[in-house]
């Protein structure tokens, strides 16, 4: 039982304001006078403070007070000589004190003195709880205006908030037999990593930590018991709520809002070396050399990832992320290869279908004249279509309802064979009993701050800060009307690019009349593909330009929301940034899918974007290969300017901040300077990661059946996209603070959501995009020829216009009928230009086939997930086993205690009382 449970946390990182002015703290070294042209920089106090009243449990002496640890003030110890000492280390000057996380100042002119008072008492503070600091001055920084202070967390104090923050660490190695080996394992051993390489730890049966047991433990070596994630991650949990000052009659607290002040400049974990070589220091890991080496290097694309080794380096939450990414690339392989398949059945039968060969045949496509496709533009005959009919046919074919179906199964076994990996990363990363509420659910510094109400917690009975429902209410209706105001404004956007395309449709039409003549490129180069090509090109652009901006308003109405817990504000930060890029990516594809070409009207009476510009139609061939075409820039676009955002420039702004002093001596260049020259991964650097894998994942299955190509480009992207994360992490990057998560959190639910969405895209593609229906219902129902089925296909899928009816040139005057794509009676009928029988029932048919579709692709989604289930069985067992034998192992510990204390224990009552606990344990034991 955790002693803690029942006390407030707070009580650990912040001290009365009485004692700090009665004089608690012993000053060893004195607080620093302020003089004339002295500096007036960071040297409040020595390295060591003693306190005479340590509030943190079972800690009587926090520090020690000695005369070395005193002469810290400005960096060296006595007796070091700052020319022979290397600064490349992740140790304090002495040698022994491992720096578990560094912040930075500069002198600053702005509120000099308020910010100097916020940084003493917030040092002072830190000092209380019981962390070690080192200040290196000035002027032994490379570019003399910044301060580092290196802080160190002793045991005690990494002890206390283990036990605090409910870590779990080895009691007993695991003595469960380990799963068989697949006799087909010798197949991916070239896919291996060496196992000497990553030095796998054996595996353990865990507990969390306590204090008061600490005998019950594995610790071999204090300072090495607790991993340097590990240890960072217990420091951030108390600078996170070291308080500072008391402004306004209200508690300022913890390190983000010092940072957001200017108070200070940084705060980060140190990385343990430089990248491309090991350290000189032999206590140090070398793990971020070992990453580099096996992990981040192009030149290992093939090898598995370094999980665990990740996992340890970075923390829980960075390792599921790139074990995500690394199924996700997997999977992807296999959708890749049949969507290649089908692409190469389009490349194959490109030539020998029908309806291509009549549309390029002069003798027939060559004598159908066509209505004008825009107002301005001149009648053509289709055989001008014979090119990109026959691309069409690429995409357009029998695999694209294969691929559709295969798609919505794939996308079920993805989901539902990575919650089984995740279920086991869970079990070996010791994340089966993970409390999220310790980390991710605890109250917000911020909401704390802000909060200026309180209520009593009716589980607690402790009286905790809320925000009225009214207070509440207002907020989330400003922050759903800009999120509302922004999608309008993706809309117009779309508009505009619409009314773009509509209106240089003519234009280019007549700048293209004479590249037809020109050999290769005027078979492509056509009004319908130009204007094409020109808009996507223009709404990527602006897809870009609206992405920038949103993402800080996004996060800006997100902090107006005030939401409560860590979980709370991610969870609502992602929802308002995926709402978002959804309508900003897929918009334009969705119109051209659904939209473009439906609503064209007859001529004569054609249809009229705001009473201006005539809607736009489709190819002959269809609107499918324009939306492979949008699909194509956007994808790829995307993609190449997001390694460019996520690579290059941080490699840029690096290179040129460390332009002097990555020339210097490494024991001058010191590993904090060299650090913080690095980029900020910042608070939503992984939120961007997956968010932009999500929409990659949109991409992949909602618009598959018009490109099946798709998974094929994500696939080669991933491959890139994994070892330039792992690049970018390792080289670029500072070192992040260490997080625990044991899933992909709200991801998975959106990725459930895109997958049930996609089935329906992908029907209504298949149905109403692309010509597969109307060319069926053609061949069973309506062709004359049993032989040749689809020979007359075109010539029905074309109903006749008079062309008196429009007002515009033609080629030839004789002209009197030009034909056009739809079902409608021709003139002279009795129900002239109203649609004939045929249309209804390929309407009837494709309603039929959505409709048939969905179920069957549903119900087949659901029978696998229902038949696969979330957890191994192995690892129900395993953890079970463990579960059984860490309670068997804590039971007779308490046990084996009781029974000394009764051997120990000299009255009788005190033996009678240690006897009733003894049958206790035993009775609890006797219940496993």
């Amino acid at each position: 039982m955790n002693q803690f449970n029942g006390k407030n946390l707070e009580t650990l990182i912040e001290m009365s304001s009485t004692g700090e002015e009665t004089g608690d703290i012993a000053v060893i070294t004195g607080i620093a006078v302020d003089s004339p042209g002295e500096d007036n920089g960071p040297n409040y106090y020595g390295s060591s403070i003693g306190s005479r009243d340590c509030e943190i449990p079972g800690n009587p002496e926090v520090l020690s007070t000695t005369t070395e640890t005193a002469s810290l003030i400005h960096g060296l110890p006595k007796g070091i000589d700052k020319q022979i000492h290397s600064k490349d280390s992740i140790f304090f000057c002495d040698g022994v004190r491992r720096i578990d996380f560094i912040l930075s100042y500069v002198d600053d002119l702005k509120d000099a003195e308020k910010k100097m008072e916020r940084r003493k008492e917030f040092e002072i503070n830190l000092l209380k709880t019981g962390l070690e600091l080192e200040t290196e001055s000035k002027e032994d920084s490379d570019d003399g205006k910044t301060y580092f202070t290196k802080i160190h967390a002793p045991w005690d104090v990494l002890a206390t908030y283990a036990e605090v923050m409910h870590i779990k660490v080895p009691i007993k190695e695991n003595d469960i037999p380990q799963a068989r080996e697949n006799p087909f394992d010798w197949l991916m051993k070239p896919f291996r990593l060496n196992p000497k390489i990553i030095n796998p730890e054996p595996d353990y049966f865990t507990a969390p930590f306590s204090k008061q047991r600490q005998e019950l433990f594995l610790i071999d070596n204090p300072e090495t018991f607790f991993s340097p994630s590990t240890r960072n991650r217990i420091v951030y949990y108390i600078l996170s709520r070291c308080k500072y000052a008391t402004e306004e009659g209200k508690r300022k607290f913890g390190i983000k809002r010092l940072l957001n002040n200017g108070t200070y400049t940084a705060a980060f974990p140190l990385h343990d070396c430089r990248y491309w070589k090991k350290s000189h220091d032999p206590k140090s890991e070398n793990e971020r050399y070992t990453l580099y080496k096996e992990w981040a290097r192009f030149g290992r694309f093939y090898k598995e990832q370094p999980l665990n080794l990740i996992r340890k380096y970075y923390g829980e939450k960075i390792g599921i992320y790139f074990a995500w990414l690394g199924f996700y690339t997997e999977m992807l392989g296999i959708a890749g290869a049949v969507g290649f398949i089908c692409f190469l059945y389009g490349c194959i039968t490109k030539d020998g279908n029908v309806w291509s060969d009549e549309i390029c045949d002069a003798e027939f496509g060559g004598k159908i004249i066509m209505c004008p496709l825009c107002d301005g533009c001149d009648f053509w005959r289709l055989n001008t279509t014979c090119e990109s009919t026959k691309n069409s046919h690429l995409f357009d074919n029998a695999a694209t309802l294969f691929f559709a179906v295969f798609m919505g199964i794939w996308v079920t076994l993805f989901l539902e064979l990575w919650k089984r990996r995740q279920a086991k990363l869970e079990y070996e990363w010791d994340l089966v009993d993970f409390e999220e509420e310790q980390q991710q659910l605890q109250i917000r510094p911020e909401y704390e701050a802000k909060c200026t109400h309180s209520k009593r917690n009716p589980v607690t009975q402790e009286m905790e800060p809320y925000i009225p429902i009214s207070n509440q209410a207002m907020r989330s209706c400003l922050s759903g009307a800009t999120v509302l105001f922004w999608i309008f404004l993706i809309l117009i956007c779309i508009i505009a690019v619409i009314v773009y395309r509509l209106s240089m449709y003519a234009s280019f039409a007549k700048i293209t009349v004479n590249m037809k003549k020109v050999k290769y490129i005027g078979t492509f180069f056509t009004p319908q593909m130009v204007t094409s090509v020109t808009a996507s090109v223009l709404n990527f652009i602006i897809i870009m330009i609206l992405n920038y901006f949103y993402e800080r308003v996004a996060i800006w109405i997100t902090d107006l929301e005030i939401p409560k817990t860590h979980l709370e504000y991610e969870n609502r930060l992602t929802m308002k940034m995926f709402l978002f890029q959804f309508v900003n990516y897929y918009s334009s594809c969705f119109y051209v899918a659904f939209f473009k070409g439906k609503f064209i009207g007859r001529p004569g009476e054609y249809n009229y974007l705001f009473g201006s510009w005539r809607n736009e139609e489709c190819d002959p061939g269809g609107c499918l290969i324009e939306l492979t075409t949008q699909l194509t820039i956007i994808m790829a676009g995307k993609q190449i300017w997001g390694n460019i955002q996520e690579s290059f420039l941080p490699w840029v702004k690096n290179w040129w901040v460390s332009r002097n002093a990555r020339h210097h001596p490494e024991r001058l260049y010191s590993r904090w300077e060299q650090d913080h020259d690095l980029q900020d991964m910042g608070q939503f650097g992984l939120f961007y990661e997956y968010l932009e894998m999500v929409i990659q994942f949109g991409f992949v299955t909602l618009f598959v059946a018009s490109f099946p190509l798709a998974p094929v480009l994500a696939l080669l992207n991933n491959i890139i996209e994994v070892r330039v994360d792992a690049w970018k992490f390792i080289t670029q990057f500072r070192r992040p603070m260490a997080a625990k998560a044991h899933s992909i959190g709200i991801w998975q639910q959106i990725l459930n959501g895109v997958a049930i969405f996609s089935v329906v895209t992908n029907a209504f593609i298949v149905a109403f995009t692309s010509d597969m229906i109307p060319r069926l219902v053609y061949k069973y129902a309506y062709s004359p020829n049993d032989q040749l089925p689809m020979r007359g296909y075109i010539n029905n899928s074309l109903s006749i216009a008079n062309a008196s009816l429009l007002k515009f040139g033609s080629l030839d005057k004789e002209i009197t009928t030009c034909r056009y794509k739809d079902y409608r009676y021709p003139l002279g009928h009795r129900l002239e230009y109203q649609h004939t029988m045929q249309f209804w029932h390929i309407l009837a048919a494709k309603m039929a086939f959505i409709i048939i579709l969905e179920h069957v692709v549903f119900l087949v989604k659901f029978a696998i997930a229902a038949l696969i289930p979330d957890v191994p069985s192995e690892v129900k067992a395993r953890i079970k086993r463990e579960k059984y034998l860490t309670q068997k192992i804590l039971h007779e510990y308490e046990l084996n205690k009781l029974k000394e204390m009764l051997v120990g224990t000299g009255g009788s009552s005190g033996n009678k009382e240690v006897s009733v606990q003894a049958e206790k344990v035993e009775l609890l034991k006797g219940e496993l």
